[in-house]
């Protein structure tokens, strides 16, 4: 039996998890991303974890067919990150550093699209071939699995899916530069938005307009308690979700769509939401597509990358 580890780099904390190549996961922990100096830490942090882990466990060198990472920004196949604004990190190889430093081979992808094959691997998406991962959370993430190969792109950039453009006529700019991105609408972060431009522009009495921080889950709160100003919005959010998801399916064609991100702690609402707009928006040949929720949590970055490793070294 050989053993790895699977490493879900984020821009505060690094989850480490220990795995047997079944892909059963015997241990976790994490330690904090230090970002100061350009993140010139961060790899020497998990190399040292790594290593007190082993040791104190008693793991031989022998044992370990390799580490895998996600990390939060484009990688390209030889593991070539494209730079990591939120850990300070430019143009580098990231899997030759981090081999330097453990001694074990590394692959490397990025973090929503190494998600995505977690959940498919071990979770929402378990027994099909072609799968469609999206995360709404403070951003829309994602990641597509076509005949059982995650897609990474030629620049590492593949399956950016928050950023097709559903509005042309927006103002404001969306975080990546462009306007009108699904982000600025489907993430948690945009429902709030959208919120806050139909209270201010119309006159519809809700709870909403007495809470001082407004959030997606009081949103949503308000939405299955009938107000109807928070309908209102959900229904422009599930429209825009059914129409993003119907076009990004009929271009992948996938048997299942698995939803993450805090947004999807929405549940059944959620997807009965979507559901009507999916099917006006979608090519009929690809309306098939079934609709559940990510089942893996805060470990799919660990399992899938793991798995990264293990299809790379563990044959």
């Amino acid at each position: 039996m050989k053993y790895g580890f699977g490493i879900d780099l984020g821009g505060t904390t690094v989850k480490i998890a220990y795995f047997e190549e079944t892909g059963k996961m015997l241990d976790k922990w994490e330690i904090p991303t230090v970002t100061e100096n350009g993140g010139s830490q961060i790899l020497p942090d998990i190399a040292r974890s790594i290593r007190q882990y082993m040791d104190g466990k008693h793991i031989a060198d022998s044992g370990i067919l390799g580490l895998g990472i996600g990390v939060p920004g484009p990688v390209n196949a030889k593991g070539v990150v494209n730079k990591c604004v939120n850990l300070g990190w430019g143009v580098f190889n990231i899997s030759e550093t981090l081999q330097s430093l453990t001694g074990f081979p590394v692959k490397a992808g990025n973090d929503a699209n190494v998600a995505a094959l977690g959940e498919f691997w071990k979770g929402g998406g378990q027994g099909c071939d072609n799968m469609v991962f999206v995360t709404l959370g403070t951003g829309v993430g994602g990641g597509i699995v076509v005949e059982g190969n995650l897609l990474h792109g030629a620049h590492g950039s593949g399956a950016e899916i928050g950023h097709l453009v559903l509005n042309r006529d927006e103002t404001v700019p969306c975080n990546c530069g462009k306007y009108g991105c699904v982000e600025q609408y489907c993430s948690a972060t945009g429902i709030v938005r959208m919120a806050k431009r139909h209270l201010e522009s119309t006159e519809t009495p809700s709870v909403l307009r007495d809470l001082k921080e407004l959030t997606c889950k009081d949103i949503f709160d308000a939405g299955k308690a009938g107000d109807k100003a928070a309908l209102e919005v959900l229904e422009q959010f599930y429209a825009y979700m059914g129409e993003f998801l119907g076009n990004v399916c009929s271009t992948v064609n996938p048997e299942v769509v698995v939803i993450g991100g805090g947004v999807s702690k929405a549940g059944d609402m959620l997807i009965s939401g979507i559901t009507p707009y999916f099917k006006k928006y979608v090519f009929h040949a690809a309306s098939a597509a079934k609709f559940t929720l990510a089942s893996l949590g805060n470990d799919a970055g660990a399992y899938g990358a793991f798995k990264l490793a293990l299809d790379a070294f563990g044959k």
